[in-house]
């Protein structure tokens, strides 16, 4: 066993692919949810419901807490799209570990408080909470995020420092503006007030899979299950979650990076307006400086797609690369 972990380490280091692990045990997934108190100050709170779909194979002792970004909800993390090579969470169930992914407050099934109650930070507290809930089953807990997610998992995991490992994919430390802000800027209001949006009808190729290849069923499917994000997630995400304020600075367990080729977290060569995406060790040199504390920092580029990456045709790669390194942790 320490054998195989240590070639896993040293294979996904270089890049290479290790293959998931076959299916050893049944999968048992049902849908819950979890009371999380938010509110403004810690003396004025509200009691809200934060939704997920847990799946336990037999005998897992690890889970992934897996956060959504900004427009999506738990259904980013099993696409229904030819799920045997777009559904993160099946990969992962298929290689033992337990998977929860979460319908970010204000989405899915989760309750819908006023937009200005919903930050970054908030949904971090929130993810904080359900996590206390999963310790005495589980003995580990890596959370994991997608994009604006991703910087959720990073805020939870620095602020609580409850977790064994963190996921951040489709998201760096350098935003690259000049492309984040006409898609922020196409959105419309939805949801329970003014301050939810959500994307404009037949935007999200270009928003979110460009330069992919446009395949018909999975951006349908995508449109059709899209969802909301709060506008004031966003503001704490550039306050702590870039070069201003970087809270992964006090991130202390191993931490893997997942990009595609994202133009909106990626641009080599544009100072602060992207990180350098051209290969995982460029991606290391880049975002090392954001994580000094860590014991760990691993790096992927899935080439071939944008932002979305579980929509890629070459997903299941990414998926083994993430398997290998939960393996190590």
């Amino acid at each position: 066993m320490r054998f195989r972990r240590l070639c896993a380490a040293a294979l996904l280091a270089t890049g290479t692919l290790l293959a998931p692990l076959p299916a050893s045990a049944a999968v048992s997934c049902q849908n819950v949810s979890y009371p999380v108190r938010i509110g403004l100050t810690p003396l004025v709170t509200s009691l809200e419901t934060m939704a997920g779909r847990l799946c336990v194979p037999d005998g897992a002792t690890t889970v992934q807490v897996l956060i959504p970004g900004g427009t999506y909800d738990r259904t980013y993390w099993d696409v229904g799209f030819e799920p045997s090579t777009h559904s993160f969470t099946q990969a992962q169930n298929n290689a033992g570990f337990a998977t929860l992914a979460l319908d970010r407050l204000g989405t899915g099934l989760s309750s819908k408080p006023l937009s200005t109650f919903v930050t970054a930070s908030t949904q971090a507290s929130a993810a904080h909470q359900v996590i206390a809930t999963l310790k005495p089953r589980f003995s580990k807990v890596i959370v994991a995020g997608h994009s604006i997610g991703s910087a959720m998992a990073m805020i939870e995991a620095g602020t609580y420092r409850d977790v064994d490992g963190v996921l951040v994919t489709g998201f760096t430390h350098k935003m690259n503006y000049i492309t984040v802000v006409p898609v922020l800027a196409n959105m419309i209001p939805a949801g329970l007030d003014a301050g939810y949006l959500t994307t404009m009808p037949d935007t999200r190729y270009n928003a979110f899979h460009k330069p992919g290849p446009l395949v018909p069923g999975a951006i349908s499917f995508d449109e059709s299950t899209k969802d909301v994000f709060a506008a004031t997630e966003a503001v704490d995400t550039i306050l702590l979650d870039t070069v201003i304020i970087p809270i992964s600075r006090n991130i202390t367990v191993p931490v893997l990076i997942v990009v595609g080729n994202d133009t909106h977290f990626c641009s080599a060569g544009l100072p602060l307006m992207g990180s350098d995406c051209s290969s995982p060790e460029a991606l290391k040199a880049d975002e090392g400086q954001f994580f000094p504390s860590v014991p760990r920092l691993d790096t992927y580029v899935l080439n071939g797609y944008g932002h979305s990456i579980n929509y890629a045709p070459n997903a299941p790669d990414y998926h083994a690369v993430v398997t290998s390194w939960a393996n190590g942790i």
